[in-house]
């Protein structure tokens, strides 16, 4: 049933007053692991007829999740990929960043395209066309701290007012026949978390799914991420809900979907330089052993790998700049002296940059092999 903008606005009266602020406190691994509840005690989440394979998401993040890296992750273990934001204003479609992040066709699914904005129509206009387009879930995007995005009162920004949030949910669940999911952070600033709110206002209007980064807007990503607030939302619920927020071990993400009691936990950063992590978590939450870090072979081949997917999918140009930084993040904590990202970042051409590749694991594999995960 659709609600009329009379009837979300009472759903937003009614939404209680409970869970406002809440204590920013984070608990140590050690206390997370004493608490009683397990993931593998419960069934896999699902988002309205997709059932996931595991409890291991890659988030969405702008300039990161394209399409390469999205299938690198989903092929290294991530259950549910997430794609770049892509802006609700379809006039503003033709640019070539806007091509390259609606292609969705041809990837396995469920694949999820992410939107953003602050228009209840405009976004649901944006939802109808990338179903058209192969998408087979609909995110919406309630998290994202950035300024430019906030100063548009969409992303994180959109927590401020809880009639807009409510309406946009509405439109865009009417909207398409597929699920909607939303993702959030627990609120615009420590004064006023509203994550809980915002859940109930989520799980009235039809969204299937809920990801809550343990942070605040006004924190951005400084700080840690707390996770009572999580646990709150997944109380006040019955829809899946995915914690987000400095999972950057198979451990911690045991330790928070225990403590939490999620569905799932999303990767975002923690991925950066370090796809393998997905299978490692993947590992650890069925068999609570802990997998073999990738050998070396295995980081050169998959680094070549996603170099050359890059390429193919930016071209020549463009795509010899976006792989600067993801060579960067494999690099980061084996690089120390920034010696390497350096040199590679003052590369101008395809072959030097595979040359480089070349080089670097002819002339020190072991050191590669042996370097810690970025996270």
């Amino acid at each position: 049933m659709t609600l009329k903008s009379g009837e979300a606005n009472q759903r937003f009266n009614n939404a209680g007053v409970a869970g406002i602020i809440a204590s920013p406190f984070c608990l140590s691994p050690v206390t997370m692991r004493d608490a009683e509840s397990s993931s593998t005690d419960r069934p896999l989440p699902c988002i309205g007829r997709h059932t996931l394979p595991n409890r291991v998401i890659l988030a969405p993040m702008a300039g990161v999740t394209d399409r390469p890296f999205r299938q690198l992750c989903r092929e290294l273990g991530a259950g549910l990929v997430v794609s770049e934001m892509v802006i609700a204003d379809s006039k503003l479609w033709h640019t070539r960043k806007s091509r390259q992040r609606l292609v969705h066709r041809g990837e396995p699914g469920p694949r999820s395209v992410q939107i953003a904005g602050g228009d209840p129509q405009m976004l649901a206009e944006a939802a109808r066309l990338n179903a058209e387009a192969g998408a087979e879930i609909i995110d919406i995007n309630m998290g994202c701290p950035a300024k430019k995005v906030c100063n548009k009162a969409a992303g994180s920004a959109l927590l401020r007012d809880e009639r807009l949030v409510a309406e946009i949910l509405d439109a865009v669940v009417a909207a398409v026949e597929i699920p909607v999911t939303l993702k959030i952070r627990t609120g615009w600033c420590d004064q006023t978390r509203n994550a809980e709110r915002v859940a109930r206002l989520a799980e009235d209007a039809g969204i299937a799914a809920l990801a809550v980064h343990g942070r605040t807007r006004e924190q951005r990503y400084q700080g840690e991420a707390e996770y009572d607030t999580i646990a709150a939302v997944k109380q006040q619920v019955s829809i899946p809900v995915f914690a987000n927020g400095d999972v950057t071990t198979p451990q911690r993400a045991a330790d928070v979907l225990a403590y939490t009691g999620a569905d799932a936990v999303m990767i975002g950063r923690g991925a950066q330089g370090n796809p393998w992590l997905f299978r490692e978590i993947e590992h650890f939450l069925r068999t609570g052993e802990t997998l073999a870090p990738p050998s070396a072979e295995e980081i050169a081949t998959t680094m070549r790998r996603h170099l050359q997917a890059l390429h193919e999918h930016y071209g020549d140009y463009l795509g010899v700049r976006v792989a600067r930084k993801h060579v960067g993040w494999y690099l980061a904590t084996r690089d120390p002296g920034r010696e390497w990202r350096a040199r590679f970042n003052r590369l101008e051409q395809v072959k030097q940059q595979f040359d480089f590749l070349h080089e670097l694991f002819r002339g020190d594999f072991a050191a590669i092999g042996n370097g810690t995960h970025a996270a």
